[in-house]
């Protein structure tokens, strides 16, 4: 870079047209304002330098910025991590009979809040709510956006109003203490994704946690001590993303739902992950609670994630005791949370297939039943198909994961597809692998990338041949 006059900034227009000379694909697939921002804010910031870079460097340099804001476009991937339930991947793929629901809900009208029946405004995820007490064998259910929404409605409604908007008379002659105050076991304090922590999130309602026990070790008398006049309810959380094994023990939530019902004060147990059918068909031994079995042992409300062994769209829901549930949609912060048609649609055929019997067709159910076999003989076809690229291929035998914060002490066989190239190395792969069309991600172990088949669909077999070779034509 040189000193250069302020007249040789190009204009806007100039490095447009260079941009599409140069790699018009890349700019074709982004609307044009954000090209043309882009740019500007490019020239803003030369014109505030001393120095003007060469105009093929400018140019260059835009063209990776290009290229970095459509990768940050949402699309699909191809999963090859082995994790099921990802996260940072989208977490559970919804089924088929989700995604015709979506197009024919979202492409026109609906009777969202219309009843057909008397031609007047209707209650908005009715036939949901009922299916959704069906299926998990509670007297009501609703949903609100997230899980973690769930449990700000409902320590919303018992904590944090109860608490500002609700004091108790007097006594003594000296204000009663609010009853803001969620009692909860110290080893149930946990972080979620994203570092998000249980705590932080339930504060933010303005409640007050009281923790009781241990780390390791929570008595039924530590929640009976903790009980006062300020307590609101007792909060129970699955500890579905990680477990503690040794010196451990916690009461059983049937002892801790009589204790409420003793005390007079709401009992509610997070169950996060939603598992509706039973987890050992996984060939796994790990047992995740349903919402059925929970709300045998007493609480008054359940709620668990709509997009996790669920296998449904991003929803919390909430299953319980009726006059809690109708409790909690008559508060106005209900609104804020309620759900939308797009997710009412995919939750409602989510929910059919699990009332139906057929919950092999939700994706994340179905990866988790694909036999190690059936992995196998998959592998050996891509493994032929990729043979004459300059690769070493071998099939590989891995642990696949459960993922989405869900049974972490259980892992199930499967099967990679594993690669050394010849005229590049395992992380070079990996990344020219990330910008395939659609991306593929993997893992690097043991200076090999590897493709874990138990998180890559059967029709996406091809796709993934594509890529890979691709990826190696670059390198040559």
């Amino acid at each position: 870079m040189k000193p250069r006059s302020r007249r040789e900034i190009p204009a806007v227009n100039k490095i447009l047209d260079a941009l599409g000379e140069y790699d018009l694909a890349t700019a074709s697939k982004l609307p044009r304002p954000l090209v043309v921002d882009l740019v500007r804010r490019e020239l803003s910031k030369i014109r505030s330098n001393r120095e003007i870079p060469e105009f093929e460097s400018t140019i260059e340099h835009l063209h990776r910025s290009l290229e970095l804001l459509r990768a940050s476009r949402l699309q699909q991937v191809i999963n090859g991590t082995g994790i099921v339930i990802h996260t940072n991947l989208g977490r559970a793929p919804i089924a088929q009979a989700a995604i015709r629901a979506l197009t024919e809900i979202g492409s026109g009208y609906s009777n969202l809040e219309y009843d057909l029946a008397t031609g007047e405004r209707g209650h908005r995820g009715a036939y949901i709510e009922n299916a959704l007490a069906l299926l998990c064998g509670a007297e009501a259910a609703t949903a609100v956006n997230n899980c973690a929404a769930a449990l700000v409605l409902i320590v919303h409604h018992f904590a944090a109003r109860n608490g500002r908007a609700r004091p108790q008379p007097a006594r003594r002659g000296r204000g009663a203490p609010s009853k803001n105050e969620i009692i909860i076991s110290r080893g149930e304090i946990v972080q979620i994704g994203g570092g998000f922590r249980i705590g932080e999130i339930i504060e933010a309602t303005g409640a007050i946690f009281r923790e009781v026990g241990a780390t390791n070790k929570t008595t039924l008398d530590d929640y009976r001590r903790a009980i006062d006049s300020r307590s609101a309810m007792i909060l129970k959380v699955h500890r579905s993303n990680f477990f503690m094994s040794g010196f451990v023990d916690s009461p059983p939530a049937a002892s801790i739902a009589a204790l409420a019902r003793k005390k007079r004060i709401p009992f509610v147990e997070d169950l996060g992950s939603g598992a509706v059918v039973p987890t050992e068909q996984f060939g796994i031994a790990e047992h995740e609670p349903t919402p059925s079995e929970a709300l045998k042992a007493g609480p008054d409300l359940v709620c668990f994630s709509g997009d996790k062994l669920f296998g449904g769209p991003q929803a919390g829901i909430i299953v319980g005791k009726k006059r809690f549930v109708a409790a909690l949609k008559r508060e106005p912060l209900f609104r804020a949370l309620r759900c939308d048609k797009l997710c009412f649609a995919a939750l409602q055929a989510s929910i059919d297939l699990h009332l139906n019997q057929t919950a092999v067709e939700i994706p994340a159910i179905g990866l988790l039943l694909v036999t190690e076999d059936e992995l196998r003989n998959r592998a050996a076809a891509l493994k032929d198909r990729l043979s004459e690229l300059p690769l070493q291929i071998a099939v590989g035998r891995s642990t696949a994961k459960v993922g989405g914060g869900t049974l972490p002490k259980s892992t199930m066989a499967s099967v990679t597809i594993e690669m050394v190239p010849k005229n590049c190395s395992p992380l070079d792969l990996a990344a020219r692998l990330r910008h395939a069309t659609p991306p593929l991600i993997g893992h690097i172990a043991n200076d090999r990338f590897k493709i874990d088949l138990r998180t890559v669909f059967p029709h996406q077999d091809d796709l993934l041949v594509d890529a890979i070779r691709s990826a190696c034509a670059e390198s040559l």
